[in-house]
């Protein structure tokens, strides 16, 4: 009752400032200005007031002047305005146990017309409730048009709604229980060297309820991980309260007229770091000028250099390299190149111990030798075939580099093979390849051999 009172002497007060500003104000200045014309003679003037009837006869003038301007709306007072109150939220009156509502809108505007005194109390009394009241309402497949209602606080006012109804279905709910996994949310965000190795939920089953058209939709239910959670910062085991716990229709959509029973649930979250260690190794692109071979390369001034990676077991064991690539295209001559190299990290990977390389190529001139190599591999037979080479013979390589680098290549370290990739039953002469990894040697095989494919 206090905060009513409150709000009524607030509006009253209100309502004695717009008089005193539109009414008693400017008729004090008019009496004013009338006796400071009149002071020539203040004596009739003082006498004239001072008689008994002149003052009722004012008073009674001044009653009337104001029933007329009040009555006339000159007054704004009592000018009719309008007035919205915007996105009242709506109470919705129903079994929620027993039934579900489709077509439901969650807020509405208010409009309200009047004087504006009334409009004041109107806006400052009452709680603006708004509601859709489908208690008498039973389940149906039919669409229903119910009309929204409001407590109207002040009789002169007019209210209006948008929308003033509201068209709704009302279905029966049902249940059913459904299995649960989880999903994990905003993995960027997490520790670049962290992963996810585990993940067990409180429990496997939750109630689904909803009308039936709506259970059918469901493909699955999931509770959710948010990666980013900043608690997130070493290795170990959490326990997790509270997922949130979301159903999602075959198109990955999430089914917001669905109720899960329980809302959320907990869960043993597992992280792990797992490293390896592997090589930059650095390969090159373009030709150097004629006469000039790679003598040297380092990696932030070492021959060898390594980089620790990180990321999900199954994906880091693939990894045997990180690559970077060097344009050597027209070097050779006016000395060594100096390459600063960004370190793209390879699929997999999610933290690399190093994005940014310095790698100095040294140059010198080509000498070649020539090595005879007996073993060479076939590769991508055709399934039910078996390949055979119809001689023995020795095939000739020519090894092109500095001579301190050829000088340390023998038979052992040149991988050769053949690539029988479309090749059938038959007689073939096939061009052999050689495996090269070192950018600092060129291996030319101008001999091909001949091999038999024939069926097993």
């Amino acid at each position: 009752m206090s905060k009513i009172g409150k709000k009524i002497g607030k509006a009253l007060k209100k309502i004695y400032q717009l008089l005193d500003e539109k009414l008693i104000t400017p008729i004090s200045r008019a009496i004013y200005y009338l006796y400071e014309k009149a002071k020539d003679n203040p004596i009739h003037v003082e006498k004239l007031l001072n008689r008994p009837k002149i003052l009722v006869y004012v008073s009674l003038v001044l009653a009337i002047v104001t029933f007329f301007l009040v009555d006339s709306q000159v007054i704004t007072l009592v000018e009719n305005e309008a007035e919205i109150l915007s996105n009242e939220p709506v109470n919705v009156i129903y079994n929620k146990e027993a039934y579900v509502v489709e077509g439901l809108v969650e807020n509405v505007d208010i409009i309200l017309t009047g004087r504006k005194s009334a409009l004041y109390l109107a806006k400052q009394l009452g709680e603006h409730e708004v509601v859709l009241d489908l208690s008498d309402y039973e389940a149906s497949n039919t669409p229903v048009r119910v009309a929204l209602s409001y407590n109207q606080t002040v009789d002169n006012i007019n209210y209006k709604f948008d929308p003033a109804y509201v068209t709704v279905t009302i279905k029966k709910k049902v249940s059913e229980k459904r299995n649960i996994s989880y999903e994990l949310l905003n993995e960027d965000k997490l520790n670049e060297k962290f992963s996810v190795s585990d993940v067990t939920l409180d429990q496997t089953e939750v109630v689904v309820k909803g009308s039936e058209d709506a259970l059918a939709q469901i493909a699955t239910v999931k509770a959710l991980i948010d990666l980013s959670d900043p608690d997130f910062t070493e290795a170990i085991t959490y326990e997790v309260d509270n997922l949130p716990l979301v159903a999602y229709d075959k198109d990955g959509k999430v089914l917001e007229n669905i109720e899960i029973v329980p809302q959320t649930v907990g869960a043993s979250i597992s992280f792990s770091t797992y490293k390896a260690t592997v090589p930059i190794v650095v390969t090159t692109t373009g030709n150097l000028v004629a006469g000039k071979a790679i003598s040297s390369i380092t990696i932030n001034g070492q021959t060898n250099y390594t980089v620790d990676i990180y990321g999900e077991k199954e994906d880091i064991d693939k990894i045997t390299s990180v690559p970077v690539t060097v344009n050597i295209d027209g070097r050779g001559s006016g000395g060594a190149l100096t390459y600063n190299a960004s370190i793209s990290k390879p699929t997999g990977v999610r933290s690399i111990s190093e994005s940014d390389v310095q790698i100095v190529v040294s140059f010198g001139d080509e000498k070649q030798k020539t090595i005879n190599i007996t073993n060479v591999r076939a590769t991508n037979l055709g399934s039910g075939l078996t390949v055979n080479r119809t001689n023995s013979d020795a095939i000739s390589v020519q090894v092109k580099g500095v001579q301190s680098v050829i000088d340390s290549i023998d038979e052992s370290d040149i991988s050769a093979y053949i690539d029988l990739t479309d090749y059938t039953e038959g007689t073939h002469d096939i061009d052999v390849k050689i495996e090269n990894t070192d950018p600092r040697v060129t291996y030319v095989v101008s001999s091909k051999i001949n091999v038999v494919i024939t069926k097993n």
